[in-house]
């Protein structure tokens, strides 16, 4: 099944939705995604009908504003793109810096459309001054106004008049979350990334999360993480707590694109974690999932350092 994206956003969970979403339960009434990004899990959720509420965050605000107008403005958002995007003209790679600059210096939504459609494999940068700085793709011009306007209005079909847009602290949603709600959160990798990273505009701090998740346990709010993960046999990331009672799915990824450049064969495991209302309504155990089949934990060597406690 086709599902519209917008734009490309590194570490999104696009091509892992379908399998995440093995994981939320029947009949949810919302779903809140406090670090939302491209919204890409909650966009598949809606395609699929698996959720009839959406409350997206992110708390890069020009990056929550782009995605408020995708959804409740698609004609003008589609037409704003049209207006900025810079076919086959000589000067398209100047046009990019020119965007960039203004974008940077206004924080306007719209531009930043244009830059993440056009900018590097959809890989985002920020400085340390938190301006958006990476480079244009040469090899591309981004994706072409008709096809955006396409997956824009297709977007907005399934998430308008449904869906709340903010861009608040992590934990300020996480504090207005209901139990009757389903919590899925995608944070910056603390195992790539620990505290500051490019790729950003702020990172989080490993042991405030932490004290997050907690707080959800003993209100009963359900959620799902994707956290840290490995490539091969190395593991990225300090284990999430065993006092949080989580199970842990590990989810074939396939091999990385360093890997693949680097002509090595390792595979990437994305890490999934269940809280455990949630694993137990849906008798979910720790298990590695391949492309084509899953393995009990326990065949891993060691399971330990993911930090599982239910099974």
């Amino acid at each position: 099944m086709r599902v519209a994206q917008p734009f490309q956003y590194q570490g999104s969970k696009r091509a892992l939705a379908a399998k995440i979403l093995q994981y939320l339960p029947v009949g949810v009434q919302r779903v809140v995604e406090p670090f939302a990004g491209s919204a890409a899990f909650s966009i598949a959720c809606a395609a699929r009908c698996r959720a009839k509420e959406f409350w997206l965050n992110d708390f890069n605000k020009p990056l929550s504003e782009l995605l408020g107008l995708i959804i409740n403005h698609p004609e003008d958002t589609a037409d704003l793109y049209k207006a900025t995007w810079r076919g086959e003209n000589e000067d398209a790679l100047e046009h990019y810096y020119q965007i960039r600059e203004d974008f940077n210096r206004t924080n306007d939504p719209g531009l930043l459309l244009y830059l993440l459609a056009r900018c590097v494999k959809g890989s985002v940068r920020y400085n340390s001054e938190g301006l958006f700085n990476q480079s244009p793709d040469k090899r591309r011009l981004g994706t072409r106004p008709d096809t955006m306007r396409e997956n824009i209005l297709a977007v907005s079909m399934l998430m308008k008049g449904r869906t709340i847009v903010t861009s608040h602290d992590y934990r300020d949603v996480l504090a207005n979350c209901r139990e009757s709600d389903v919590v899925y959160m995608d944070p910056p990798y603390q195992g790539v990334c620990g505290e500051r990273d490019s790729r950003y505009l702020s990172g989080i701090s490993f042991d405030d999360f932490v004290a997050a998740l907690d707080q959800l346990n003993e209100r009963g709010v359900r959620y799902i993480i994707s956290y840290d993960g490995r490539l091969g046999d190395q593991t990225y990331g300090q284990p999430l707590p065993d006092y949080l009672a989580l199970t842990l799915v590990e989810i074939e990824a396939g091999r990385s694109s360093q890997a693949t450049l680097l002509g090595r064969q390792d595979v990437t495991f994305e890490s999934l974690y269940l809280s455990k209302p949630l694993s137990e309504a849906l008798g979910a155990q720790p298990c590695v999932q391949h492309r084509n089949s899953t393995t009990q934990m326990r065949l891993l060597e060691s399971p330990s350092q993911y930090g599982i406690i239910s099974t």
